[in-house]
């Protein structure tokens, strides 16, 4: 059983003496519970970082496998004239078993070239001279159309509502710029990506999640 001293009968330099050796007890206390935390802590980030740059190499090498059969797949389907030789590069196989499924994706990134910036320059001088005289919100809806995202790019989708009202307005700036900017555009392949699939046990097609974020 813990004895209980009589704090009264110590001196003050006993009182002192006491305090600071309970001060020094509790900061070793301290000072090894952080050891301890941040060993586990280190130990736990190294194991989990490790793992996860060993999966990043084991999915590279999954996806340069899966360019080399699926391009190889693609002679194969054209020789054998199931794929039109103009083809984008997507397409899907199926095994004979109907229980598997592999789809390569064609990804692509919209790209406008220099005739954008004069397409858009005379866009925004006939809105400015003339919509946004009759109508203020119809003007700051369409001129939200072509404003630039943080890239510096314009946005597919919202030129695509822009176009959307072309037959709107007869201003030769209006017409010329959106042709402009029409001609301006251009898709730029960026890559090839895969998709997985099987059939579950009511025979429904179902993904296999290759990411985090998904499964």
């Amino acid at each position: 059983m813990k004895q209980e001293i009589d704090l009264s009968s110590l001196s003050a330099e006993q009182l002192q003496e006491a305090l600071a050796k309970k001060q020094k007890a509790e900061q070793t206390k301290r000072e090894k519970e952080e050891k301890e935390y941040i060993i586990g802590r280190d130990a736990s980030i190294m194991n989990l970082v490790d793992k996860a740059l060993d999966l990043e190499l084991r999915l590279q090498a999954f996806k340069e496998e899966c360019h080399e059969v699926l391009e190889m797949q693609e002679i194969k389907l054209t020789e054998y004239g199931k794929m039109r030789k103009n083809s984008k590069g997507g397409f899907s196989l199926t095994h004979s078993n109907g229980t598997r499924r592999v789809t390569r994706l064609r990804r692509t990134e919209p790209l406008w070239d220099e005739r954008a910036v004069k397409a858009t320059e005379m866009i925004k001088e006939f809105l400015h001279d003339t919509v946004k005289k009759r109508n203020i919100k119809l003007f700051e809806i369409l001129v939200s159309f072509i404003e630039k995202n943080k890239d510096g790019d314009l946005e597919y989708s919202r030129v695509m509502n822009l176009i959307k009202h072309e037959d709107k307005y007869d201003d030769p700036r209006w017409l010329e710029g959106l042709k402009l900017i029409k001609e301006s555009f251009n898709y730029r392949l960026k890559g090839f990506g895969y998709e997985f699939k099987v059939t579950d046990k009511d025979e429904r097609w179902r993904n296999i999640d290759l990411s985090f974020t998904s499964i």
